[in-house]
């Protein structure tokens, strides 16, 4: 389609897993990394997951993501597969970009950071099927300690992923927030915050004892967690390019797609 219309484009597979066999002969199959700086517009076909994966390999690259839902909710995705013609009206340009905020995280052990990353959808603390002790602090004030599953330092992209299966609260992804969710903790004052994109958030794993727990940026499993470790979770000054057709509002899409 795109072809015929005169742009000239390349299959980047996103996960290992794709198999370039399955295209017809004629398309250009490419790492992404190897043609990302020289793309104008990224359009992802798949689902939130998708989109993620693409965001970490983009890096800070403000190249427009045009999502097409082949998954299940797909919040971050644009388009349905019934939508597909309006994939041309987004190569000539006829969208507007949601600028979405994103997230650094700095893993402290022993005094030194040992680990940096950034995330678009959240970062998440949780035991390996163990309870765990965390304490939540905002710019050096305790806002919660407790025993439980872990607690979920999202964006407002991330409000509706697995944050508000933890009873976080909906956020509008162009808002700019940091917003702390608690999983299945063990005392009734543990609730969600949301604040100011200005804070600076910190949780200390705490009485482990043996426990194991692990940190995941965006679902990737990417670091074990010892006692006393330090997340600190801020602003990043990467931003993710969303392109928006118009087609729905925010609000519309969330009705959609909780009822």
């Amino acid at each position: 389609m795109l072809a015929e219309a005169g742009f000239a484009s390349v299959v980047c597979p996103v996960f290992a897993e794709d198999d370039p066999e399955v295209l017809p002969e004629d398309v250009a199959v490419q790492p992404l990394n190897k043609v990302v700086r020289d793309c104008d517009l990224c359009i992802v076909i798949g689902g939130d997951g998708t989109i993620l994966s693409v965001v970490r390999q983009l890096h800070d690259l403000p190249i427009p993501i045009l999502g097409v839902n082949l998954g299940t909710k797909g919040f971050m995705t644009a388009l349905e597969p019934e939508d597909l013609s309006l994939i041309l009206d987004a190569a000539r340009g006829d969208y507007k970009i949601s600028r979405r905020m994103m997230i650094e995280v700095c893993l402290v052990r022993n005094g030194q950071v040992i680990y940096t990353d950034h995330a678009l959808n959240d970062i998440v603390l949780h035991g390996y099927g163990d309870c765990i002790q965390l304490t939540a602090s905002c710019d050096g004030d305790t806002i919660t300690s407790f025993s439980g599953d872990g607690i979920i330092l999202s964006t407002p992209t991330g409000s509706t992923g697995y944050s508000m299966s933890a009873g976080g609260p909906i956020v509008e992804p162009d808002a700019e927030n940091l917003i702390i969710s608690p999983i299945c903790a063990h005392v009734m004052g543990a609730r969600s915050f949301v604040l100011d994109p200005q804070r600076t958030i910190q949780v200390k794993t705490e009485k482990l004892h043996g426990r194991r727990a692990y940190m995941s940026v965006d679902g990737n499993p990417v670091m074990d967690l010892e006692n006393g470790d330090i997340v600190r979770v801020f602003r990043s000054s990467h931003y993710t390019n969303m392109a928006n057709l118009g087609l729905k509002s925010f609000y519309e899409i969330a009705y959609d797609k909780l009822r």
